[in-house]
């Protein structure tokens, strides 16, 4: 019994396997309605896309190297300034107090040392006095020996007091910087892209492992650059001087020309992405119309080669089959045989959006089919058609 279900199962299968062939041969097919096209010479510029931002090429965020109040904001967001500009003062009283204190302490250890040099003279007169009465055996070696001392500790309190000129000049080297920096100057010339503190607020300094406030931010408008990621399967094919079209999200219909120049050396993971990735500059040589913002979300066109004039087919008219037994990747086309579809292998080259490089498998003037889609997707070998030629 199960035998001959098993045998009833098989037959239906075979029959409705072999209907459509038996269909075929027997009554024909009807005419697959196609669009076809010619082999043409088309220009190919083969390009990788990438995306990324517009930043600022020469941009600094000041920071305070002291703490204190700010005192004065010379400068509003948006304004330009130029370098060395006076842009922000924190509050100095007290670095001035220092600085007077500071001062005072050099003159002091000055005068100290003017001293010293006068008691050591002193000191040596009656040393060399000393010493002629100890010849002439009118003193004592006990009070030569005392008086030879006390010129000894005079010098070593000479040179005391020299060290503590020193220390004290250093202090205040030390103080002027300070005092120094509650000056904020621009380093260089741009415009005030961001002001993150106000008149009377606390400017907190930098230190280990511990960020500063960000007082503001300049930077150079002119250094305006693209940066992208592009993929680590797409970076080999890149080079320094190659062109690029940059389209920014917020002005779709106007491409900048921009070119590539400079590729990282080492690959990183971005966030949001699975692989890794390496960084692109490209240096914008055309803006255009378009009004360039720093952080503008923007997608990048690089143009691998140079646009070369090959033998092209439209991209849809390519059928890719994978044997991944045989570890194998094989191009298709249809030709228009006299109304019949021959399935053909073809070779492929460079490409760009809309065109594929022919590279061998046909040669004459013949006619390809390129759709639609639902046709070719089930167009068999053998196939009668009814071809309509695609204007090109």
């Amino acid at each position: 019994m199960n035998l001959k279900k098993i045998a009833v199962v098989v037959l239906i299968l075979g029959t409705v396997i072999s209907l459509p062939f038996i269909n075929r041969a027997v009554f024909g097919t009807a005419r697959k309605e196609v669009t076809v096209a010619g082999i043409t010479e088309r220009v190919i510029s083969p390009s990788i896309l990438a995306s990324g931002f517009l930043a600022h090429e020469e941009e600094v965020m000041l920071s305070s190297e002291v703490i204190g109040r700010v005192a004065e904001l010379y400068v509003e967001e948006g304004d330009t300034v130029s370098k060395g500009q006076l842009v922000l003062q924190v509050e100095d009283i007290n670095f001035i107090a220092s600085l007077e204190q500071a001062e005072a302490a050099v003159r002091i250890n000055t005068i100290d040392i003017e001293r010293q040099e006068v008691r050591i003279g002193n000191l040596e007169n009656q040393y060399e006095r000393s010493r002629t009465l100890f010849e002439r055996d009118m003193i004592g070696s006990d009070e030569f020996e005392m008086m030879r001392n006390q010129l000894d500790l005079a010098r070593i309190d000479l040179k005391s007091a020299r060290e503590r000129l020193t220390q004290s000049e250093a202090q205040l080297d030390q103080i002027e910087d300070q005092l120094s920096n509650t000056k904020i100057v621009s380093p260089i010339d741009g415009v005030v892209t961001s002001l993150d503190i106000k008149v009377g607020e606390t400017a907190i300094a930098s230190s280990t492992n511990i960020p500063g406030s960000s007082l503001m931010t300049i930077a150079n408008p002119a250094s305006i650059y693209t940066e992208v990621l592009v993929d680590e399967a797409d970076v080999a094919n890149i080079a320094i001087g190659q062109r690029v079209e940059i389209v920014a999200i917020a002005y779709p219909d106007q491409p900048m020309i921009g070119t590539v120049r400079y590729i990282a050396n080492t690959a990183k993971i971005a966030p949001g992405r699975q692989g890794l990735s390496f960084t692109v500059k490209i240096d914008i040589v055309d803006a255009g119309e378009v009004t360039l913002r720093p952080g503008m979300s923007c997608r990048a066109e690089i143009f691998t080669r140079q646009d070369q004039s090959v033998t092209a087919v439209p991209l849809q008219a390519i059928i890719f089959e994978e044997d991944r037994a045989a570890l194998r990747n094989d191009y298709f086309v249809f030709v228009n045989d006299n109304g019949v579809a021959r399935k053909t292998k073809i070779e492929v080259g460079i490409s760009d959006d809309e065109y594929q490089e022919l590279l061998t498998g046909i040669e004459g003037d013949v006619e390809i089919v390129v759709g639609p889609d639902e046709e070719l997707r089930h167009l068999l070998e053998g196939d009668e058609l009814d071809a309509r030629r695609l204007e090109q």
